[in-house]
């Protein structure tokens, strides 16, 4: 009898063990990813793992190629597929629900205009995207990439060679997503002085609009697929234009240019729609 209680007890205790240290996924999980991401997916020196925002940006499929494609991140493509597959399981199971009711972060204040705030973020960036079309960022880079002949530094090469060509991809990628939003920032101006627009619901459409891009060509990045990436560019220049259409290219009848064009006065008008 004190034999079969001991069993029991034991059965007890098993069945009440988190599933998830049972999971095909743990031992490697704590074998490679617990040192970035923490013992509870909390995140360390890498990304937390967990909450509502996670799950949305990664379902099951793209979890599992990017663990597959990018992982672990000082030896990517290391991983089976059967072990990312593995990992990525244990991740969806063990994830938790964004914590509800998070509050609201503090609104900034506007360091630069619109202007500004394109041509150092959205336009490079933007550009890094579209040259995918034609150079495959798994390409080697040459010695020297980085400067001009006569020695000097190259603004659109400078710093590069820190990181791989995929990389700079992804960085590319998630500062258009990441600072899309800050297109709605209260009190920021046009380079003509105009407020920008951040309560016209187009502006806040077209600005969606680009963050939203900017997570897809994250999520093609991350397979490391060429073709994925040029075929996303597109979606990428149609963000763009869909704004500019509306905001930025419009011209005033009888406007002058520098050759005595037609085709100026647009800068006074940008930031409008009538």
């Amino acid at each position: 009898m004190k034999n079969l209680v001991s069993v029991v007890a034991l059965s007890l205790v098993a069945a009440a063990l988190p599933a998830q240290d049972s999971a095909p996924g743990s031992a490697l999980y704590k074998q490679q990813c617990v040192s970035c991401h923490g013992e509870r997916l909390e995140g360390r020196s890498g990304p937390p793992l967990t909450g509502g925002d996670f799950q949305s940006r990664w379902p099951a499929a793209e979890l599992t190629a990017k663990i597959r494609n990018t992982m672990p991140l000082d030896a990517p493509g290391k991983l089976t597929a059967a072990q990312a597959a593995d990992l990525a399981a244990y991740i969806r199971q063990n994830n938790a629900s964004a914590p509800a009711g998070a509050s609201a972060a503090p609104a900034s204040v506007a360091a630069g205009n619109l202007n500004q705030l394109m041509r150092g973020v959205m336009f490079p960036n933007s550009n890094i995207i579209f040259t995918v079309q034609s150079h495959d960022p798994a390409e080697k880079k040459k010695a020297g990439d980085s400067v001009t002949a006569d020695g000097g530094f190259n603004w659109s090469q400078w710093g590069t060679d820190l990181y791989s060509g995929w990389e700079i991809v992804d960085y590319a990628a998630i500062a258009l997503a990441d600072t899309a939003p800050l297109l709605l920032t209260p009190g920021r101006r046009c380079q003509n002085g105009k407020l920008v627009p951040v309560d016209d619901p187009d502006w806040i459409r077209f600005t969606k609009e680009l963050e939203e891009v900017g997570r897809a060509a994250y999520r093609a990045s991350q397979t490391r697929n060429q073709e994925k990436v040029s075929d996303l560019s597109g979606d990428v220049a149609d963000a763009c234009a869909h704004c500019h259409q509306v905001f930025r290219d419009r011209f005033r009848r009888g406007g002058r240019g520098a050759g005595g064009g037609a085709l100026s006065g647009a800068g006074d008008l940008r930031c409008t729609k009538n």
